[in-house]
């Protein structure tokens, strides 16, 4: 290859991983499998040391994926957190051992799983825990301090009073917590999570530490970055003392004198995979000897005593039986492929997701075609492709009629997923009621999940309507369910017959519809007999609704079943008329964005505020903005605003314009 066309791919090849790296590190949302992504860096590693000439110092190789952002404090690193070298195969990790040798004799390796997660550093002074960071670059890294102290597997306080400690860890979600998580997400209608270690990140970079503690996330240390008042010679002498010390340090961590027997322990982690209760995505082999560390020594980029084995994904065949539909919470009409058992990464599989009719036509997927499946992060089974298409086969069509309901599906310009828009759905109903329920919406007390649950399980409600009719005779024969608990709770119910009708738009989970575009149908209308009569057109023309969500409403409200349900709320005496009304003019064409933390007032409050002033507030700053209320810890909305000469309000300047 001559220069000018190693430079080509080179510029490409960065400008792939840089894309990737920003979606990974700094958005937590990646689009490339771990794999596919260390494939593509080692390619670029391998053209820079082929022509060095071309090397630069922001290379993609050079540095640690990912950055400090403004949402926490920065943390310079005084020891660099930086990564390891991935090797591929087994000859790579052979010609690791080769170099080693050449300048250490009889070297001992640590080999041990490589966690997926979001590395931290921990730093104790006197064996109190002072300050916790991130990564970030490798060299700065963000104090995440508060969150990190809600994880139960980290101590606050060391069994040894160490006057200095600084230790790095790999932080994660167990897969369990993952799965309820998702599922809690599922249920308030949230973008779940695409994985473990992205559950992860998004966790422990909350601004509410209160949030990262109901993730349950929790800890692997596996590195002595800096220690002060104990001299350590080894690598598992330091797991052993952080071990001691009250950490939970890397699992299954062993010491081996052979590559053979390295390779051993590396093929044994792999095998293990399916069967941990969390994530890896490699194994790690580093030379135990601190001494032989050090005339091994570094390059710019990697320490030369260490790589990380990379796993590839498992991928096998097998015959595509069925697809079964199956109907989500939020309406989403879900294909799934049913396939002959097989087994991947330890454990057998016989389903995969396939998401959408784009991904079936897009593989060209049909009922017995010969299939290729392999886990995505060891994790989720995906189907990769067709290996050998059944002869006379035609690619699968998803039905046009709802399979639990029988309604006709609709697909919305902004998705790529068919869903089924009957709110009366049986496949919808717990998601349904659990929404309508909550206290942004018909706010009834006592109303949770577990009460949900119960009820549509003893076949008490089959719609949000049902929740009027009930009895108090019905639901003394609820388990747990008292005299008492039976008759607040119906209490409960009668009172959310006053609500607001904007409140019942929001709880009827008409899509993209929340509080605030609730709030202004129910201004525009009035009551609930003029908006169904109201056309997409005539819906679209409010200022703050869209032709998508215009669309949305005029689709909700032509559905038969629908109706139906609205006239048996209003049967039972479900307030149908708007009760807030604007109570000034005072801000009426006026544009606020709020940002940062108010002394006094909370978001809700502020927003409202501005909103019953006649003002609007919206979520982004631009040209149309009239105003930015900031706070304490305002971020990037602030320093848009200044850039664009938009005016800055403190709380008492609001507080001051709402008064006239």
């Amino acid at each position: 290859m001559d220069l000018e066309k190693a430079s080509q791919q080179i510029t490409e090849l960065r400008k792939t991983l840089e894309y990737h790296m920003h979606l990974y590190y700094d958005l937590d949302s990646p689009e490339l499998e771990d794999y596919e992504y260390d494939r593509l860096l080692h390619q670029l590693l391998e053209l820079e040391e082929q022509f060095p000439e071309l090397q630069t110092p922001d290379s993609p190789t050079v540095r640690v994926g990912g950055k400090a952002t403004n949402t926490f404090a920065p943390v310079p690193h005084t020891v660099q957190m930086g990564s390891l070298q991935d090797v591929f195969d087994l000859e790579e990790l052979g010609a690791f051992d080769r170099r080693v040798r050449e300048k250490v004799e009889s070297p001992r390796y640590v080999v041990e799983p490589k966690i997926d997660g979001l590395s931290v550093s921990l730093e104790y002074r006197d064996g109190l825990l002072v300050r916790g960071s991130t990564r970030g670059d490798g060299l700065v890294g963000e104090d995440v301090t508060a969150n990190l102290k809600t994880i139960q597997a980290i101590p606050l306080r060391l069994r040894e009073p160490v006057p200095f400690l600084e230790v790095r860890g790999e932080v994660f979600m167990p897969r369990e917590s993952f799965e309820q998580l998702v599922q809690q997400q599922e249920l308030e209608e949230q973008q779940p999570f695409k994985n473990p270690r992205n559950a992860a990140a998004g966790s422990l970079r909350q601004k509410n530490a209160a949030i990262t503690a109901q993730r349950k996330l929790s800890i692997y240390v596996f590195n002595i970055q800096q220690i002060e008042g104990r001299a350590l010679s080894g690598h598992k002498e330091s797991l052993d003392f952080l071990a001691e010390l009250g950490f939970q340090v890397s699992p299954s961590y062993r010491v081996f004198d052979s590559i053979q027997a390295v390779i051993g322990g590396v093929e044994a982690i792999g095998e293990s995979r399916g069967k941990l209760s969390f994530d890896i995505d490699g194994a790690v082999v580093k030379v135990d000897d601190f001494d032989q560390r050090i005339t091994l020594g570094s390059t710019s980029k990697f320490p030369k005593w260490a790589v990380a084995y990379k796993y590839p994904p498992e991928e096998k065949e097998t015959i595509l039986l069925e697809i079964q539909v199956q109907v989500g919470r939020t309406g989403v009409l879900t294909p799934t492929a049913v396939f002959s058992p097989i087994t991947l990464a330890g454990t057998t599989v016989t389903r995969a997701v396939l998401h959408n009719q784009d991904y079936i036509t897009q593989k060209g997927i049909s009922v017995g075609d010969t299939i290729v499946v392999r886990k995505a992060g060891d994790i989720i089974p995906e189907v990769v492709g067709v290996a050998l298409h059944q002869e006379g086969a035609e690619v699968y069509q998803l039905p046009g009629h709802c399979p639990s309901c029988g309604a006709q599906v609709v697909r919305l310009e902004e998705e790529a997923a068919l869903r089924c828009p009957n709110l009366e759905c049986p496949a919808q109903l717990l998601r349904n009621l659990i929404h309508f329920a909550s206290r942004g919406a018909m706010d009834i007390e006592g109303m949770g999940p577990a009460v949900v649950e119960n009820l549509v399980g003893a076949g008490m409600v089959s719609s949000p309507a049902d929740l009027y009719f009930l009895t108090l005779e019905q639901l003394l024969t609820l388990e747990r369910m008292a005299q008492k608990s039976a008759q607040n709770l119906l209490d409960a119910i009668e009172a959310s017959k006053k609500q607001d009708l904007s409140r019942l738009l929001f709880a009827l989970g008409i899509r993209n519809i929340g509080q605030r575009a609730a709030q202004l149908l129910t201004r525009r209308f009035g009551t609930m007999t003029a908006l169904m009569a109201a056309g997409q057109e005539e819906i679209s023309l409010i200022d703050g609704l869209g032709g998508v969500m215009a669309k949305n409403v005029s689709d909700f409200f032509a559905a038969a079943g629908n109706q139906h349900l609205i006239a048996r709320l209003e049967e039972a005496g479900v307030n149908m008329v708007g009760l807030e009304a604007v109570s000034s003019d005072k801000l009426a064409g006026m544009t606020f964005v709020l940002t940062g933390t108010l002394p006094t007032l909370t978001r809700d409050d502020a927003k409202k505020r501005i909103e019953d002033a006649g003002g609007k507030v919206t979520s982004s700053v631009s040209k149309k903005t009239g105003y930015v209320v900031a706070g304490e810890e305002a971020g990037s909305k602030l320093t848009k605003a200044q850039s664009l000469g938009i005016t800055i309000l403190d709380e008492a300047q609001l507080l001051a314009l709402l008064e006239g």
